[in-house]
């Protein structure tokens, strides 16, 4: 993959800071535990849409943001920004199709992260 696109899906000045600090082998232990609760994430996102609950919707997309910001999944996390802010203007018209970015593009965003550790371990 390009650099460029792959700029677009990690945080990779985050990513090398992190390589150099604990190395790539340490941060992607870390990876897979978030890989290993990504599905619970996603799914209480997609809950809270179902149940029309825009509070828990907003404060599940918080700690989404973190937790994919923690390991340098930059497009994730930017969804998860969008969405977690319910009192912006552009929520109402934009909640729905972030949410739809973050089903698509999680597992393969995070396929990418693991591939890019590996390739630095």
């Amino acid at each position: 993959m390009a650099t460029a696109e792959l700029e677009s899906i990690l945080d990779l000045n985050t990513l090398e800071q992190y390589c150099s600090a604990i190395g790539a082998g340490t941060l992607l232990k870390s990876v897979v535990l978030f890989e290993q609760l990504m599905p619970e994430y996603v799914g209480n996102l997609v809950n809270a849409k179902e149940a029309q609950d825009k509070d828990t919707l907003c404060s599940e997309a918080h700690k989404f943001k973190g937790a994919a910001g923690s390991v340098g999944l930059k497009r994730i996390q930017q969804y998860a920004q969008l969405l977690q802010h319910g009192e912006a203007a552009e929520w109402s018209q934009g909640h729905d199709a972030w949410l739809q970015a973050i089903v698509d593009n999680a597992s393969k965003d995070l396929a990418e992260l693991k591939q890019y550790l590996e390739s630095k371990a």
